[in-house]
């Protein structure tokens, strides 16, 4: 796996949303959250992002047949290689969990929640 550090760690931490896309029969789709449901969950040993799921059937739906999961958020407020902004590109394996460790911690924490999309981070790409 690989580690989420440096400036997209910093992206993450000042990002107001991020979107997720996710592969389908019908083709390509696209979800989002706030960041903020990112940075209260944490992400844990700087590879697993954990995000709270009160929706996303389509998303489970896509990730049944094909794990794989793209993630990508950005901020003005981070410097990049021209300037105010930068964004970072996440790629990695995704599975939207009902029951454990990471479901009933998000759970205590957002209660509307139907389960926790969990991203098992594989690569990390600066934009910007």
């Amino acid at each position: 796996m690989a580690k989420i550090e440096g400036k997209c760690k910093e992206v993450i931490n000042a990002a107001e949303w991020v979107a997720f896309a996710t592969h389908g029969a019908d083709g390509p789709h696209l979800a989002a959250t706030w960041g903020e449901y990112i940075r209260v969950l944490g992400i844990r040993d700087d590879e697993i992002i954990l995000v709270p799921a009160g929706g996303y059937q389509k998303t489970e739906q896509n990730l049944l047949k094909d794990d794989t999961i793209e993630m990508i958020c950005a901020t003005r407020t981070v410097e990049g290689a021209h300037g105010a902004g930068k964004g970072c590109r996440i790629r990695g394996k995704g599975e939207l969990r009902s029951a454990g460790e990471y479901f009933e911690a998000t759970r205590k924490i957002f209660p509307w929640t139907r389960g926790v999309l969990v991203i098992k981070v594989e690569e990390v790409m600066e934009q910007l």
